[in-house]
């Protein structure tokens, strides 16, 4: 199972994981209680329960970079474009804008 962090404005905001057959997003508790705590995206509103599904959820595959820096990206760190969230956790540490994706090491599917 691969995982990532997902960080608003250097804030701890969530968890996006890729499970052998769909994906989940859940957000932070701390991050929740926080008066000031902004949605990732308009379509993962702020909520206690996991977002799941058997695609990347749009706002997170909207942050792959396209054209010649996928290109770039895809034959400097020899990466398959069809796997979306290897291209996710390996080019959005640091995205344009307020969200960071930060890869987690691998766990082991219990």
């Amino acid at each position: 199972m691969r995982r990532a962090e997902v960080f608003i404005q250097g804030s701890l905001a969530g968890v996006l994981e890729e499970g052998s057959a769909s994906y989940i997003f859940t957000y932070d508790g701390a991050y929740l209680a926080d008066e000031g705590a902004v949605a990732v995206s308009l379509s993962l509103p702020l909520r206690m329960e996991s977002y799941e599904d058997k695609r990347l959820f749009p706002f997170f595959d909207g942050l792959i970079p396209e054209g010649w820096l996928l290109d770039i990206a895809e034959h400097t760190w020899k990466l398959n474009p069809r796997d979306r969230m290897g291209l996710l956790l390996a080019c959005c540490r640091d995205c344009i804008g307020a969200v960071s994706v930060i890869p987690v090491e691998d766990v082991e599917d219990a």
